[in-house]
């Protein structure tokens, strides 16, 4: 693997795509450091701190992790690169369900552009909307959980400074992403998001460090040796299970029939058809995560302070038993949610039958459409399942065993599915550039030595 990683550097190429995407996230690590005017930014990093170290963690703690820590200082990269996600999810889900869109997504790269400059305005409007809330949560740090004033000058022109300084940045972001897409390596929008989780991992390893570390002179830590063995074990256990899950998938066999045109003798070989196990990604989690976002803010901004509003509250909070249970199931009705939008057996076994495909042992057209379906939601089950255990795995480790969030964190949940999801997919891409060039790639080793 370390001769791949230097092979890389001896493509010309390849090397200019590196060194321009590092050159991108270096301009994105800075959006995450530049605070806008107008924030205490030192009480608001120590609240958050704060708040992260609690079991479970808390939505400002989710928003931080995606925005790379800028939300900590109240940078202008505090939205980070999830008003575009967000967008892009929404007009995805519509295209499946709205006929214009459909058609427009079926009309070539003219339709592409098209739904590409629309997702573009709702990333502008989704901005514009969490800009001003999170100016008016800054202004009422209460309802955040926050006990100190965070904002100097509350009012109308620091709700608008915010809202442009922010939604400006996110747009820059936006466009960055792109441009690493076009011109770097890897999906440029996965890369920023990766790149903000993976920046968390120095507090991570400090606060792991405390946690094995006396509290006072002379005295004994919590966790010992074999906690910390156990520990790197289980993490190992994860991401090999993480990456396993992440590639799997069933091969449908399918096989074309012979056509004869003229002299030529076209199909008759043998294919398959992959269906991933975890079709979905991670976004049945990001869809939970963000839709139980919600009832929390709203509650706690409500103006009536009585017993049970504060009771149902306090269990709407990450790590709690109701939370965990309504969260999962959640995650496992995304996920068959995500799969019924996305995956059309109808039309796959339509293409099949046009093309002269079709599966050993099954009729063309809709016996086809009803094997696709039956396969695929028997394998999502168990890509569901998967998700939600490695979503629920960081609330747990943080409410029973008593280990912080901002470490439970990377032992799985979104965090883990995005940089292995990420990590696998730029891989390749180098891979491929490798192989071109007959060098030794990541995944694939002995492949090209072997066809010599």
């Amino acid at each position: 693997m370390l001769s791949a990683f230097t092979n890389s550097f001896k493509i010309p190429e390849l090397r200019t795509r590196i060194l321009f995407t590092f050159g991108l996230i270096f301009v994105c690590r800075i959006l995450a450091a530049v605070p806008t005017p107008g924030v205490n930014a030192a009480v608001l990093q120590a609240e958050i701190a704060r708040i992260q170290a609690t079991a479970g963690g808390s939505i400002l703690g989710f928003f931080n992790l995606f925005s790379g820590g800028a939300l900590e200082t109240f940078a202008v990269g505090s939205l980070g690169i999830m008003p575009y996600i967000s967008a892009s999810i929404i007009i995805q889900i519509m295209t499946a369900v709205v006929p214009t869109l459909e058609k427009l997504a079926r009309e070539g790269d003219a339709g592409r552009q098209k739904i590409t400059q629309y997702t573009r305005y709702l990333t502008i409007l989704i901005c514009v909307v969490q800009g001003y809330m999170l100016a008016l949560g800054l202004e009422n740090p209460g309802g955040l959980g926050i006990q100190a004033e965070l904002v100097d000058h509350p009012g109308l022109p620091f709700r608008i400074m915010t809202v442009f300084s922010i939604t400006t940045a996110s747009m820059i972001l936006m466009w960055l992403g792109e441009q690493m897409t076009e011109r770097g390596i890897g999906n440029g929008i996965s890369l920023i998001i990766t790149i903000s989780i993976v920046s968390g991992l120095p507090g991570a390893t400090q606060a792991l460090y405390q946690m094995f570390r006396p509290p006072v002179a002379g005295g004994s830590a919590e966790y010992n040796l074999f906690h910390g063995i156990g520990l790197a074990v289980f993490i190992l256990l994860v991401i090999a299970g993480t990456v396993a899950i992440t590639q799997a998938q069933r091969k449908v066999p399918v096989q074309y029939a012979k056509r004869v045109m003229g002299r030529k003798v076209y199909g008759g070989q043998s294919t398959y058809m992959p269906l991933k196990v975890n079709y979905a990604g991670v976004m049945p989690i990001i869809f939970a995560q963000a839709i139980l976002m919600f009832p929390a803010m709203i509650l706690q901004n409500l103006p009536w302070n009585v017993g049970w509003l504060r009771g149902l509250i306090a269990h709407m909070q990450p790590g709690t038993t109701v939370y965990t249970t309504i969260y999962s199931a959640m995650i496992l009705f995304f996920s068959y949610f995500w799969v019924a939008t996305q995956f059309n057996p109808i039309q796959i076994a339509d293409d099949l039958k046009k093309y002269g495909g079709y599966i050993p042992g099954i009729r063309p057209g809709q016996p086809t459409a009803q094997f696709l379906d039956d396969a695929m939601t028997k394998i999502t089950l168990a890509g569901a399942v998967f998700l939600t255990v490695i979503a629920v795995l960081p609330m747990i480790m943080a409410q029973r065993f008593g280990i912080p969030f901002i470490v439970a964190q990377f032992f799985g949940g979104t965090s883990l599915l995005i940089i292995v999801g990420v990590m696998l997919d730029t891989m390749r891409q180098v891979e491929s550039y490798l192989l071109m060039r007959n060098y030794e790639g990541f995944l694939r080793r002995g492949k090209v030595r072997g066809r010599r």
